[in-house]
């Protein structure tokens, strides 16, 4: 090898490391402006889709308040955090809101459950789920409604070892070839009580 050729060979070297660090600066960069102009509108449609969640199952004549302000953050029994929405009338907390999750036939479901203040059901509605369309989908209130026999429920309404589908003993109906669903949401639900009876002076207690 000629010493010409040698000696070009540490200033190509530098030259493509040069320009592979020129090209991940400008990446950087221009995904740090990316992240700065699209954080806004998506915290805005995030408040959006959580106000419209909350009215779904929060009826609006027993609150006051902004349901997504301020809200509260206490632990399940597993040590996970849940952050409780509440709402409030003249001061006083008049209904709880938060997140509940159930392990359906394709994943997790995740759903919204808004108690009131003696922990019955005023409303719950599914957020997210991977259930198979046309049959496992039967929990969206848009296509079927099944979701709606859980209001005015409590831990006690009915007894908890009647908290299941009717394949299982229970009181709540399944759909035709997809129990697994419908089950999950159940139990979901259950545990959506069972965590107001454990939290239900933390979750009362008037904002400060």
């Amino acid at each position: 090898m000629s010493t010409a050729v040698q000696a070009s060979l540490p200033r190509g070297i530098l030259y493509q490391a040069l320009l592979l660090g020129g090209f991940t600066l400008l990446a950087a960069a221009l995904l740090a402006v990316a992240d700065r102009v699209t954080r806004e509108p998506i915290a805005l449609r995030h408040a959006e889709d959580l106000n419209a969640s909350l009215s779904q199952v929060m009826p609006s004549e027993i609150h006051d308040n902004d349901l997504a302000a301020d809200p509260l953050t206490l632990t399940d029994a597993a040590g996970a955090p849940v952050l409780v929405y509440r709402a409030l009338r003249a001061g006083q907390v008049t209904g709880v809101a938060y997140q509940v999750i159930g392990n359906g036939y394709a994943g997790e479901i995740t759903l919204i459950l808004a108690l009131d203040a003696q922990g019955q059901v005023l409303g719950t509605r599914v957020l997210a789920h991977k259930e198979t369309p046309g049959l496992g989908d039967k929990i969206e209130a848009a296509k079927n409604d099944w979701i709606l026999a859980f209001k005015g429920r409590s831990l006690g309404d009915p007894p908890a070892e009647r908290w299941g589908v009717k394949k299982d003993g229970g009181t709540f109906d399944q759909f035709s070839g997809a129990t697994i669903t419908p089950r999950a949401v159940v139990r979901a639900i259950k545990g959506g009580l069972e965590f107001f009876a454990a939290n239900q002076t933390e979750l009362l207690a008037p904002p400060r």
